[in-house]
């Protein structure tokens, strides 16, 4: 079942990372990673072409409550974004009567192989286990999107099942592989 969540107020950190809600202030860098071909691309969604767009998108963070700004302590920079979502589990017999959100995360390019979205998830997870109370987690990738599946494993999550995905932004099909991390 899903749960509503708002972050409004909520601050997480880790060693490197710092998580919390986004701010108007976080415009540039969000363009900055997100205009990057290839970036976007891999969860489902064109790189932003426009500081305009990325403007709407900070907007919806804002006004939906539910995706936190990843702030690299080192520079005071955002670097990327974590989302507590949905899940597809919400409508799975199997794990329809859990508390259950989904995950969904993306990195600047520049931060790539640096283990800090392991980091930012696991965080993430634990707030939603400690502070949230959620039965499961879930996450998931599109099959040719290896750093993530890494990210996924790294985080100690179980391979539940393949789907597809249909990205309308990108007007393509994906394979979609779903994982479940219980409690």
């Amino acid at each position: 079942m899903d749960v509503q969540i708002d972050i409004t107020d909520t601050i997480l950190e880790s060693k490197r990372l710092i998580l919390r809600p986004w701010q108007e202030s976080d415009l540039n860098d969000l363009y900055k990673y997100a205009s990057i071909p290839g970036v976007g691309e891999m969860a489902g969604w064109k790189h932003h072409d426009s500081i305009e767009t990325s403007r709407e998108i900070l907007q919806s963070f804002i006004d939906g409550r539910d995706v936190f700004a990843i702030v690299h302590k080192e520079t005071g920079k955002v670097i990327g974004s974590i989302g507590i979502h949905p899940s597809w589990a919400n409508e799975d017999d199997n794990f329809k009567d859990l508390k259950v959100k989904e995950i969904g995360y993306v990195l600047s390019k520049e931060y790539w192989g640096k283990g800090l979205m392991p980091e930012a998830v696991k965080e993430v997870i634990r707030y939603c286990f400690e502070t949230l109370g959620l039965d499961a987690v879930t996450c998931g990738h599109f099959s040719t999107n290896h750093q993530s599946k890494r990210v996924i494993e790294k985080c100690g999550f179980t391979f539940v099942k393949q789907g597809e995905y249909y990205s309308k932004p990108l007007q393509k099909n994906f394979d979609s592989m779903k994982y479940i991390l219980f409690r």
